[in-house]
């Protein structure tokens, strides 16, 4: 009996990470991890991201007002790796045109992006799917 407990537990475990093919959807900023200090996603807006198979588009969305974009890039998954790019944003940005990959992995519904910036940050991003 502990055997089969054992196993269904372990099955448990594994079947809540996964990796995926494509991001296609919605996406919400859950906050992240940026250089060992835990930041909580904002609570006065909100981020999304909408994904295609091989794009997204990032906006700024607050109660009241139109949803604005603030970014734009494309993004390929391979394995349990992620590489993305950002093609505009509409400030000035120093990760403009530059390939920045991440280890991503989904957690149930949480998608996590880990990885180091151009200018040395460590980063641990969540992004929740809602559509």
């Amino acid at each position: 009996m502990r055997i089969v407990a054992g196993l269904f537990l372990a099955f448990i475990i594994l079947s809540s990470f996964h990796q995926i093919d494509n991001l296609m959807g919605t996406w919400q900023y859950a906050g992240d991890i940026t250089n060992g200090k835990k930041s909580a996603a904002p609570t006065e807006y909100s981020l999304q991201r909408n994904y295609t198979s091989s794009t997204y588009e990032g906006y700024v969305i607050e109660k009241g007002y139109e949803p604005q974009k603030y970014e734009t890039g494309n993004y390929k998954l391979s394995g349990d790796s992620c590489l993305e790019i950002q093609t505009w944003c509409m400030q000035p940005s120093n990760l403009l045109n530059v390939a920045i990959h991440y280890h991503s992995h989904v957690v149930n519904d949480t998608l996590v992006l880990t990885g180091v910036l151009p200018n040395g940050t460590a980063v641990e991003e969540y992004w929740k799917k809602i559509k």
